[in-house]
């Protein structure tokens, strides 16, 4: 999965245009590298975002869900 796809997804940022943003800055890393925002995120890599003088680690965990089910999984996860 992309990282700006994800970062989106997993409600990090909520706009893909805004995550794109911040990967061009150079303020996602992956696995300590700059990611671009076509960069792949596997499960279990380390993402470490920069919001401000805020620095955040995340561990990726990529969920595959079809589109029949995604707004039964987005009730049962909120």
């Amino acid at each position: 999965m992309r990282i700006d796809l994800f970062l989106k997804e997993s409600r990090i940022i909520k706009r893909r245009t805004v995550a794109k943003e911040y990967c061009e800055r150079n303020l996602v890393l992956i696995n300590g590298k700059c990611a671009k925002p076509s960069s792949e995120v596997k499960d279990g890599d380390i993402i470490n975002i920069t919001f401000g003088e805020k620095k955040f680690d995340v561990i990726a965990k990529i969920e595959k869900v079809g589109k029949k089910d995604r707004a039964a999984y987005e009730q049962i996860n909120s």
